[in-house]
């Protein structure tokens, strides 16, 4: 392992001590402020690393998505985040990692196999970023690609309510109920050398179909239409 993949995967107990602290205090305040629930945990594998794919219609949906184990989970975010410290601090706290801006998608998704490697959970949001509406928008293969270089499982997420909660641009955070829904997982076989592109296709195809499934139980849990 590189020191840069030593530092990206932060095993030191400070660090985990922190995360669990931090995570502590944000499912607390989620609990209260738009009654956060979470149906499905008998989906989540055990041991081992898996990729964690929710729905995008918020900003509060990283925290939800950390709310699903209480594993550390990882996630990615751009690089100009880390430049406030005490920002970068509370980011790396709650598992993030930094992402060049304008870089190769390749090298990002190399840094994502190297947390991978440590055995943790990682995020990725299979709609990139965040969108709007009951449906979902076209998936990127990210996570299928992911899961093919090391042969780790999907989980799809569907995360009801959290659009109601803060929309995209809006810097409030109102009161309303909020519900995550974990998706039974999709086993994917490690592939050595280059990738299947079909296989990769069906992979995001399959995961879009189980996401839609959980987005829509996780709305209906949340008090939006059905």
């Amino acid at each position: 392992m590189t020191k840069y993949q030593a530092r990206l995967v932060g095993q030191s107990l400070a660090t985990r001590v922190a995360y669990a602290l931090v995570r502590g205090l944000l499912l607390l305040l989620s609990k209260v402020w738009f009654r956060a629930s979470v149906s499905g945990r008998e989906h989540l594998p055990r041991t081992g690393a898996y990729i964690i794919a929710p729905v995008h219609r918020s900003n509060i949906d990283t925290p939800l998505s950390a709310f699903v184990t209480a594993r550390r989970v990882r996630f990615m975010g751009k690089d100009s985040l880390w430049k406030n410290r005490y920002i970068g601090v509370f980011l790396s706290m709650l598992g993030g990692f930094p992402v060049t801006r304008g870089s190769a998608d390749l090298e990002a998704l190399k840094r994502c196999v190297a947390v991978l490697d440590s055995g943790e959970p990682l995020v990725m949001f299979p709609e990139g970023t965040r969108q709007s509406g009951p449906t979902l928008h076209p998936l990127f293969d990210g996570p299928a690609y992911v899961a093919m270089k090391r042969g780790v499982p999907i989980v799809p997420v569907g995360i009801g309510g959290s659009e109601r909660v803060m929309r995209k641009g809006s810097k409030m955070i109102w009161p309303h109920k909020c519900h995550v829904t974990i998706g039974q997982p999709i086993a994917v076989a490690r592939s050595e050398g280059k990738l299947d592109r079909t296989k990769m296709a069906d992979t995001t195809a399959e995961l879009a179909r189980r996401l839609q499934i959980v987005f829509d139980d996780a709305r209906r849990r949340a008090g939006e239409a059905g």
